[in-house]
């Protein structure tokens, strides 16, 4: 099941996301890639107050972001799209904790999940990370000397 996500309704509730931050916007797509990689999951996510100049629609893998100009809200471009998916919006789940955005979800016939309980999941999805890579894992001691031994290097010739 796709999601439409109230992105600044989001970002105050996941530990470690502040809407203060310059980059907040950034860190909670990093958060829903992977979500979305892991969940094999669609995430649509909006923002209110895009800057001029900024594309107001970017694809970041499973993630589409819309950037909501001025003269509208993120909460009114979630209403129009759901009333755009028409009776599919029943497949999708709207990820909010405002009030007005529920109402609309309902209306529409789709799910709707507060913004704390898709933070916990959106969490709980990035701790069931894959193993790492030979890249990302460091070398035990015992490695290291093996290896040292393997290429002829000891303590004394390094």
């Amino acid at each position: 099941m796709p999601y439409l996500v109230d992105g600044h309704n989001l970002i105050p509730k996941v530990p470690g996301l502040r809407l203060e931050e310059i980059d907040d916007e950034v860190q909670l797509i990093d958060l829903l890639q992977n979500y979305a990689r892991l969940s094999r999951k669609v995430v649509e996510v909006y923002f209110d107050n895009a800057p001029p100049g900024q594309p107001r629609l970017r694809s970041y893998g499973g993630v589409t972001a819309h950037f909501v100009r001025q003269g509208q809200t993120a909460d009114q471009a979630i209403s129009a799209r759901l009333k755009r998916l028409g009776s599919a919006a029943r497949n999708w789940t709207v990820v909010s904790s405002d009030g007005q955005v529920q109402a609309a979800a309902r209306a529409a016939r789709a799910r709707v999940l507060s913004s704390e309980a898709f933070a916990h999941q959106l969490l709980s999805t990035g701790d069931s990370r894959e193993e790492p890579t030979a890249a990302e894992r460091s070398l035990s001691e015992d490695e290291v000397d093996e290896w040292m031994k393997l290429f002829g290097l000891d303590e004394d010739n390094t």
